[in-house]
């Protein structure tokens, strides 16, 4: 759906989009298939998740204390969230601009799409929900270094943009807040929202000997291009998110300059200087 759509269709249910984007969400509109929705959603990713998802993410969970029943007020939420590190959600249409997403990270804001997917798209959607926004992504704003790290990648946004470079930055998105993995305890963990709140990828990115897993490395990942249409052929793989702060420390102008002049690595490519990590047989 297009931004001009969706707008079109907010308006149309009577919700009022402020000039950054964001909506009073509308706890009113939400309905039992909303909710029902919600529930099995939520309780179906927290019984596979113990195990495969690092324990910052379930340290989120019990720290937010989400409703499994019913969809969360983002009000609620962000008493907790805002006490812990000083974030909050903000409902949003769906989709916003690019400089309205970069300044709300900057200013701690992360913006949640409000609507809720409908039974029958519980395994695949194309565009994020409120179960992908919350549930996926709001539990890791409870941690004081990722929360940084994201409000880090904001203020990196608006050098982005300046320099038209907005595609290689957002692969650092994809292939960690999206779909990052770490080492956390014996083995490898998930963290990023697009596996958390995805059933198969989850499997998929832990267990399949099909992608490649490779070390981070921020040159690495800027040059990668992603896929939005399958699951992951390449995921990159964290120490812990000290290491993503830092990432934002590196001198980012001239990395977007040097790789806007350099061919992109296709998605699925594997290079001899890759550290690769192998999953047991």
């Amino acid at each position: 759906m297009s931004l001009t759509a969706m707008l079109q269709e907010q308006f149309d249910a009577g919700l009022t989009t402020r000039p950054d984007f964001t909506i009073e969400q509308p706890v009113d509109q939400y309905g039992a298939v909303d909710h029902a929705v919600w529930q099995q959603l939520y309780e179906r990713q927290t019984a596979m998740l113990p195990g495969r998802v690092c324990e910052a993410f379930m340290d989120g969970i019990r720290a937010l204390d989400m409703d499994a029943r019913r969809v969360p007020e983002f009000e609620r939420l962000n008493e907790k969230l805002m006490a812990a590190t000083g974030w909050q959600v903000v409902a949003v249409p769906g989709l916003v601009p690019d400089d309205v997403f970069f300044d709300h990270l900057a200013n701690r804001r992360f913006p949640a799409t409000w609507w809720m997917r409908r039974p029958d798209q519980l395994d695949y959607l194309q565009e994020p929900d409120c179960f992908h926004d919350v549930f996926g992504h709001v539990p890791l704003l409870a941690n004081p270094v990722f929360a940084d790290f994201m409000q880090a990648y904001g203020d990196a946004g608006k050098v982005a943009q300046s320099l038209g470079a907005l595609p290689l930055l957002a692969r650092l998105y994809w292939y960690t807040v999206e779909f990052g993995l770490m080492r956390d305890g014996d083995g490898l963990r998930i963290y990023g929202a697009g596996i958390v709140s995805s059933r198969g990828e989850t499997e998929f990115s832990l267990a399949s000997r099909e992608p490649n897993r490779i070390g981070f490395s921020l040159e690495r990942v800027l040059r990668t291009q992603y896929r939005i249409d399958t699951f992951q052929q390449t995921y990159f793989v964290i120490d812990d998110f000290a290491q993503l702060f830092d990432a934002m420390r590196a001198d980012l102008p001239t990395l977007f300059k040097r790789f806007a002049e350099q061919p992109a690595f296709e998605a699925s490519a594997r290079r001899p200087d890759d550290t690769a990590i192998l999953v047991p047989a």
